[in-house]
């Protein structure tokens, strides 16, 4: 049985948190986010993590890492594999000259195309901060599994909005839109999401300006969680070399993942499908968001979700 792969976005500094958010321990024994997220992944059936961070602690998380699960098994019994890649801003194509204001990456999209020599399988692609609850990762397992050897296939998994709110303030998401058949037509950016004391969620689209408006708590959302074939690598390296012949001088302009996808489908050379999970996201941003977090993770152990410790 094909084994998909679960690339997992950490490169990401921690600036607003004020650490490597990566490795906090937020569970009742330490665990991290990602922890959970492998966790529910190696259930699911998939056989190796790609792991995208910086060079600047590569070795450190190599290290906690290749320790923590030297013992965890796949689900047909072969240990579970890890391959770290690193994204750094000088990681473009050569023709590129960098412009010395740069100081980030190049955003999703390009870290992504960090792992291109190391994935061969459908794969999945999440960020390291965000807890996505194992029934996403069954779906996306599933989804992954079912178009091995295809082409131009890709997918979404789509949160009920509801089930992606804060109780630490508004938020911001990006809602989709999608055809008759459930293929993506669209994410529209919405700011300042919240639930108000009438029950109801209100937020700003940023799309048409529209301010306060009444959105629909069911509406499927994406909170960056993605299924690709393979292909996907070549047709995003293209992509990028075109977002850089127009950026490449913007200092603070970023390849994300929406806009790979959206150029794609809308170019007729792949289609991406919206896959709706009944499961409840949360994450840490900010150092306020954390006792929440911690306080989730130890209701889903009192709850039997989780085995304490995980590992």
């Amino acid at each position: 049985m094909m084994k998909p792969t679960l690339l997992v976005l950490a490169a990401g500094m921690g600036s607003r948190y004020g650490g490597l958010k990566q490795m906090d321990g937020l569970g009742p024994n330490g665990e991290t986010i990602i922890d959970y997220s492998i966790y529910d992944a190696v259930a699911a059936g998939f056989g190796k993590v790609v792991y995208i961070v910086r060079e600047s602690f590569k070795d450190q998380m190599e290290a906690h890492v290749k320790e923590k699960y030297k013992g965890v098994k796949t689900v047909d019994g072969t240990p579970l594999e890890f391959v770290f890649v690193t994204q750094e801003l000088t990681k473009i194509p050569a023709r590129f000259t960098l412009n010395p204001e740069r100081v980030k990456p190049w955003g999703t999209a390009h870290a992504v195309l960090m792992a291109a020599d190391v994935i061969r399988e459908p794969f999945a692609v999440i960020n390291g901060d965000d807890f996505y609850g194992k029934e996403s990762f069954k779906i996306l397992a599933d989804w992954c599994r079912a178009h091995a050897g295809t082409e131009g296939q890709y997918c979404i998994i789509g949160f009920e909005l509801e089930n992606t709110l804060s109780e630490n303030g508004s938020v911001s998401r990006g809602i989709c839109s999608y055809d008759a058949k459930g293929n993506l037509t669209d994410i529209a950016e919405h700011l300042e999401i919240a639930k108000e004391a009438d029950g109801k969620v209100y937020g700003n689209n940023s799309v048409n300006g529209e301010k306060h408006v009444e959105l629909d708590a069911k509406a499927l959302c994406s909170m960056n969680m993605w299924g690709f074939t393979p292909d996907y690598f070549a047709k995003s390296a293209a992509i990028f070399e075109t977002f850089l012949e127009a950026n490449i001088n913007e200092p603070k302009k970023e390849f994300y993942i929406p806009y790979a996808v959206d150029v794609i489908i809308k170019g007729g050379k792949g289609a991406c499908e919206v896959l709706s999970t009944p499961a409840h996201w949360f994450g840490v941003t900010y150092q306020e968001d954390r006792p929440g977090v911690v306080a989730q993770f130890a209701r889903l152990v009192s709850e039997g979700v989780y085995p304490s410790p995980l590992y």
